[in-house]
């Protein structure tokens, strides 16, 4: 066994010594004192490193961070079967092997795959010392977002216990880890799916009549300004566009400068073009034409800015009553 863990320590020193400055480093600040006084031991004792090897230390840790990437996604028989596409059996066999005994050897390792918003939902009624403990085993930029969750007070108390945490004996943490483990079940065996928000108000809004619409969101407006403007920019976007009938298009062309139009269809597909181009003469779309060749390459967000400006016109007369907007699955015999 300890010829085993010798050869583990060479491995990395190999890795370490191959790798940039930059990023050993980097994976050095993870590890633990004495880990980095026998890894930097480990590194001043090299000497005559065979290509062969240095190679094949390189295969070995990719292959073992793909093993790990397969098992989260989907388990063992699905990293397995993945491995042995590039691997050899024994080789897959053997690579599977070492993740699944790092991973049962690491305290809290089930938490890795789990979002800090579930874990600190969770975690937040838990008492300090448990907190502590749990925010200890992770990754420090896992446990910084979990400690930044936390309510102001049980920050203060988390990070003292962690300051002052000493040893704990390993049947305590694998206790905790059994509790904790059992009630994250829920969470770790599927995915968590966002619902609600201004996105959905809006999806909502736009199939309801034009006086429904206007009437939630003018006394919604009076306690919350600023998600009526999110929902009223989520609900009628540039494509939208497309609902206004020609003569309403006119009366948005008086109010849009040619370079603003110009910079618009940029990115708009053929049909939105047509659209404008439609309700111009000839000579105008031409030179709307030009300015949009002259413009050459541009920034999608320059192009969704302008897009934008064209969008809270259409909004602005449209509340005014000037122009009319086609609802969605309407006819065309009823725009009038």
């Amino acid at each position: 066994m300890a010829e085993e863990k010798q050869s583990s320590i060479r491995k990395a020193a190999i890795l370490m010594v191959t790798l940039d400055t930059e990023t050993a480093s980097a994976i050095m600040s993870h590890l633990d004192a004495e880990t980095v006084e026998k890894l930097t031991l480990a590194i001043a004792r090299l000497d005559g490193i065979k290509a062969e090897e240095q190679d094949g230390i390189v295969q070995e840790f990719m292959a073992i961070g793909m093993a790990r990437q397969y098992i989260e996604r989907g388990g063992i028989d699905y990293a397995t079967e993945l491995l042995e596409r590039s691997l050899s059996p024994d080789q897959a066999k053997m690579i599977i092997q070492q993740v699944q005994l790092s991973l049962q050897s690491t305290p809290f390792a089930f938490l890795k795959k789990t979002s800090s918003e579930a874990l600190a939902t969770f975690l937040v009624d838990e008492h300090p010392q448990t907190i502590a403990l749990v925010l200890a085993h992770l990754l420090p930029r896992q446990a910084s977002e979990l400690l930044q969750s936390l309510p102001a007070n049980k920050q203060i108390e988390v990070t003292r216990r962690i300051a002052n945490m000493e040893q704990t004996s390993p049947e305590v943490i694998r206790e905790v880890e059994r509790g904790l483990e059992h009630r994250l079940s829920a969470i770790l065996n599927q995915e968590l799916q966002q619902v609600g928000g201004a996105s959905s108000v809006a999806e909502i809004l736009n199939y309801t009549d034009r006086s429904t619409e206007r009437s939630i969101l003018e006394n919604l407006e009076a306690e919350d300004p600023d998600l009526v403007e999110e929902v009223r920019r989520l609900m009628f976007t540039f494509d939208d566009v497309q609902l206004v009938d020609q003569r309403g298009i006119q009366e948005v062309l008086k109010e849009v400068q040619n370079d603003t139009l110009a910079l618009a269809l940029k990115g708009a597909n053929e049909s939105m073009r047509e659209k404008f181009f439609g309700a111009m003469s000839e000579r105008a779309a031409a030179l709307i034409k030009e300015n949009m060749e002259y413009l050459g390459p541009v920034r999608v967000s320059e192009v969704e800015k302008a897009q934008q400006e064209i969008v809270d016109v259409v909004r602005r007369l449209a509340d005014a009553g000037t122009i009319t907007i086609q609802e969605r699955g309407a006819s065309e015999e009823m725009i009038v």
